[in-house]
């Protein structure tokens, strides 16, 4: 449920905030939908507050924000919408989403993003939209960039479809350089990946499914990389999935290349291998496909020496006839809104692939600074958005309780350990 209140005291939380270097047990005071105060409440001015949470045992952050969401809307309203993808957003511990512009319009002109922002005001939720880079997605030339920016873009993607001329991708970064906002490309040849459906491996080749192979992603990564050095302009690679495209984004670091780059909870967990293991269920197919062992281990130590930026869902819902199908046939994409928290704090946090507040930084603060937003810190005065989650829940990822309209998951069936139980998003309380 959710309900709009002044004043909030979140009590008793271990309050982790990656902004401050903060790490400790405290509450946290929220007046007139800001943070007033990180410092203990006395009981006699508890009844000044119009909701109290009870944080004992829990922790509280900064809203946790999924920078790379397919919410469907317009075109796509059967497999998901604003508002549905924002209560599922909420149910899974995020204060704010980032929708991508491959629907049907594209986000390619001012009055989309006004009805994007139009649809997220009614449903009382933070979403940032990513415009196209090119006029219906098509990659023969530039959207209104500047006219986007203002009327709310944040960034601007072709998502779905590389931007396969280099002279465009040289044009956006330059204007990119001049509007401060990035260029997010979703780096595939597609001339190396057509009618594959899996990573080209041993399980590709055991299972006779033509697969796609890393290259494909790296040669895109390379030219990006170098395009950008040129230009200056910022460039940010989607869903990064290989060992070589990370490894190439280090390199451009060191060399002070305005590159950033995301990693989903799904590629730093699963691999071809589990595809083969599923029978191949076609709700483990996605793209990037899911790749080597050997690929994810170099994605967990991206996540250890900061070559990542932060994790992003990459929340791709589908109706079920888009996946009720053989695996070639199926749609590429899994949602993970309601799933991502759960998965990160089992599978790396509680085996110590990186610690609570590295995870909670990989989820909210990074990606805030990667997209210069004024959220993700819990600094007096910030805006109150703010996750509180239970680290220690254990539950069942139960694709039929979900809030969003979708349910193609990989994790059907997994038990999890943490959940969230309360988000504050623009003063509006979430709860469980």
């Amino acid at each position: 449920m959710d309900r709009r209140v002044a004043d909030i005291l979140i009590k008793g939380g271990r309050v982790i905030d990656p902004s401050q270097d903060l790490d400790r047990v405290t509450d946290v005071a929220i007046r007139r939908g800001r943070i007033e105060s990180l410092a203990r409440v006395g009981k006699g001015a508890m009844a000044n507050f119009g909701a109290v949470i009870n944080a004992n045992g829990k922790v509280v952050c900064p809203g946790l924000l999924d920078m790379h969401v397919h919410l469907r809307e317009p075109g796509y309203e059967h497999k998901e919408t604003v508002l549905t993808g924002c209560r599922a957003a909420a149910a899974g511990g995020f204060t704010g989403v980032a929708c991508m512009p491959n629907t049907n319009p594209p986000i390619d002109d001012a009055a989309t993003v006004k009805m994007i922002l139009e649809k997220a005001n009614e449903a009382k939720f933070s979403v940032w939209p990513i415009a196209a880079v090119s006029p219906g997605r098509e990659g023969k030339a530039l959207t209104e960039m500047a006219e986007l920016v203002e009327t709310g873009a944040i960034g601007f993607s072709d998502d779905g479809s590389p931007i396969h001329d280099s002279h465009l991708m040289r044009t956006a970064l330059e204007y990119s350089r001049m509007l401060g906002v990035p260029i997010i490309d979703h780096a595939e040849d597609h001339s190396l990946t057509v009618l594959g459906s899996m990573h080209e491996g041993k399980a590709s080749a055991i299972l006779g499914v033509r697969g796609m192979p890393c290259i494909a992603e790296d040669v895109i990564v390379a030219r990006d990389i170098l395009i950008a050095e040129y230009t200056g302009g910022h460039l940010h690679i989607a869903h990064l999935s290989t060992a070589t495209s990370l490894d190439l984004v280090r390199q451009a670091k060191k060399r002070g290349v305005h590159v950033t780059c995301e990693v989903t909870p799904h590629h730093l967990t699963l691999t071809d291998q589990d595809v083969r293991a599923s029978g191949l269920d076609p709700n483990w197919k996605m793209s990037p496909p899911l790749r080597s062992a050997d690929d994810v281990k170099a994605l967990r130590k991206g996540l250890k020496d900061g070559t990542i930026d932060f994790i992003a869902s990459d929340h791709a819902p589908h109706h079920l006839d888009d996946k009720d199908t053989t695996f070639e046939d199926a749609a590429f994409g899994i949602v993970g809104l309601e799933t991502t928290l759960g998965v990160i704090l089992t599978e790396l946090v509680a085996p110590g692939v990186v610690d609570l507040p590295t995870a909670i930084a990989l989820m909210s603060t990074r990606a805030a600074e990667t997209f210069s937003l004024p959220v993700g810190t819990l600094k007096r005065g910030s805006a109150a958005d703010i996750t509180v989650f239970d680290p220690e829940a254990e539950w069942t990822v139960e694709p039929g309780d979900f809030r969003s309209k979708s349910v193609n998951t990989p994790w059907a069936g997994r038990t999890l350990k943490g959940r969230a139980t309360d988000v504050v998003v623009q003063g509006r309380l979430y709860r469980k």
